[in-house]
């Protein structure tokens, strides 16, 4: 039996849901029950009725996870699988910046850990971000960690906020040079940009948009050709999402080596074992989905 069978025959045996973020390797994607973004992903598992939760991702997803499905086990194949960005903020930095600032309103993007979280008033993902900051009003913002998601928000509604200096140290290998020489090989290809992009490479996209905005966009689209300015793992889902379109990624060496942690092999151990836990104590955990749910209660204006 190779490994693929032996992990759907465990899955369903302990009553498990495997989750898989868009910049998983592909055959990690292949092997889940839902591939998507971390926030959606995690959502998708409190609909379920699974007792364990597989989630293929980083670290702060996992956490994500267990606050949304506090009565689940949530498993990690690879606890290693950390995300750089969300370790640029510390509560105790961000509650030195708030003391400057008494009358901000913490705004972190879901990029953060659960600690972060529980300080903070509002999350957002880069989905929604531009929403959750617009229901806010003319508030004083902090915003953490991702410096460029914000700038993104600042050019949309033309406003500054106290930006945090933290990036994602894989988007912002993708340079404009990049994107102006896939152009060129590809001229007709219209560009999706992620917002964690530099604005240098959003002035050249078509589209900027979350993973999940661009696993939607082309649907609706006339476009055969797109270069795709995010981790490369996303263009798994793309091709086989739409067999008849092209994508190029922007930059082939846009790969997160915390994504690329996660392999079949593990997720079986992981399975088979149920010993790489993720657990929030109960007063982060509390703290940390007041600040989801006021999210979740942002509508799209």
């Amino acid at each position: 039996m190779d490994i693929s069978n032996s992990i759907l025959k465990l899955k369903s045996q302990k009553n498990a849901v495997i989750l898989a973020h868009n910049y998983q390797l592909p055959e990690v994607q292949d092997i889940a029950d839902f591939v998507g973004d971390s926030l959606g992903l995690s959502i998708e598992a409190s609909k379920t009725k699974a007792d364990i939760i597989v989630f293929c991702g980083v670290h702060f997803m996992a956490e994500t996870a267990k606050i949304l499905n506090p009565s689940k086990k949530v498993l990690m194949p690879d606890k290693k699988a950390g995300c750089p960005m969300a370790n640029m903020v510390s509560t105790q930095a961000l509650n030195a910046e708030a003391l400057k600032h008494p009358n901000a309103v913490k705004v972190c993007y879901i990029n953060t850990t659960a600690e972060v979280k529980a300080e903070c008033d509002i999350c957002c993902t880069s989905g929604n971000a531009v929403e959750v900051v617009r229901s806010l009003g003319n508030k004083e913002i902090i915003f953490v960690p991702d410096q460029y998601l914000g700038s993104w928000i600042e050019e949309q509604l033309g406003r500054k906020m106290i930006l945090w200096h933290g990036f994602c140290n894989i988007h912002t290998k993708i340079l404009p040079e990049h994107i102006k020489e896939v152009k060129r090989l590809h001229p007709e290809a219209r560009v999706m940009a992620h917002p964690e992009c530099t604005p240098a490479v959003r002035k050249l996209s078509d589209v900027v948009a979350s993973t999940s905005g661009m696993v939607r966009f082309p649907e609706k689209d006339g476009s055969k050709e797109y270069i795709v300015a995010t981790e490369v793992g996303i263009l798994h889902q793309l091709n086989k999402k739409y067999p008849g379109k092209n994508f190029y990624p922007a930059y082939e060496g846009a790969v997160c080596p915390n994504m690329k942690l996660t392999s079949l092999e593990k997720v079986l151990w992981c399975l088979e074992e149920e010993k790489e836990e993720i657990d929030v104590p109960p007063d982060t955990a509390q703290k940390a989905k007041l600040s989801i749910d006021r999210m979740l209660k942002v509508r799209p204006s």
